[in-house]
């Protein structure tokens, strides 16, 4: 069993790399539908470094880890043009999507793992974590506000939703995501690691 400070920085880590692979498939679908815009900028990579923001890369998620037993945590946005998509009508929304997707993936092939073999005791925590934190920023991101990806989805179907567009201009909309995300989301998180892993979520301590 890791102790405190060590079970935090694994953690971290495992939210960074999770925001990493979130981010990248944003720009592999952009790249996918017609725009080169993520790979022209170095950012279609697995790299970490290429991904960082200082902000939600590291300061939120490492406050957030050790002063108050949670984490959230983003990477840098990769940059893209929708003008370049080919499908422009619900190409953004596509784009949008593809990051949580990318979160989705990993819980569900590594939650099956959890669910059909008979892993050792490291191996099957850490697996658990991973399976967790990828199923929590998947539905996190997915909350339609803005900046998150769930706002683009939103946008795309309803483009003039004036609660969209003024959460947009302010900094309301993230303060109001974490909220949701802190009250509402661990639920969500734990019937959807259950219907995956065929288990119970059991959070291990920070």
């Amino acid at each position: 069993m890791m102790a405190g400070f060590e079970f935090k920085i694994f953690l971290y880590l495992i939210v960074i790399f999770s925001a990493v692979f979130h981010e990248y498939f944003h720009g592999w679908m952009a790249n996918f539908l017609g725009d080169p815009t993520a790979k022209n900028a170095g950012r279609l990579t697995l790299n970490p470094l290429k991904h960082l923001d200082i902000f939600w890369t590291v300061l939120i998620p490492l406050f957030l880890l050790f002063f108050w037993g949670g984490f959230i945590g983003m990477a840098k946005p990769v940059p893209y043009n929708p003008y370049n998509l080919r499908d422009q009508k619900y190409g953004s929304a596509k784009v949008g999507v593809a990051g949580p997707v990318a979160n989705f993936l990993i819980a569900i092939i590594l939650g099956l793992f959890l669910r059909f073999l008979n892993l050792p005791g490291i191996l099957y925590i850490a697996l658990t974590w991973v399976v967790y934190i990828n199923i929590f920023l998947g539905l996190f991101n997915l909350i339609p506000i803005p900046p998150l990806d769930g706002s683009k989805l939103l946008m795309d179907f309803f483009p003039r939703a004036k609660v969209v567009l003024f959460l947009e201009r302010s900094f309301i909309g993230i303060f109001l995501a974490i909220f949701i995300a802190f009250i509402f989301l661990p639920t969500v998180a734990d019937f959807f690691y259950h219907t995956i892993t065929g288990s119970q979520f059991i959070g291990l301590g920070f």
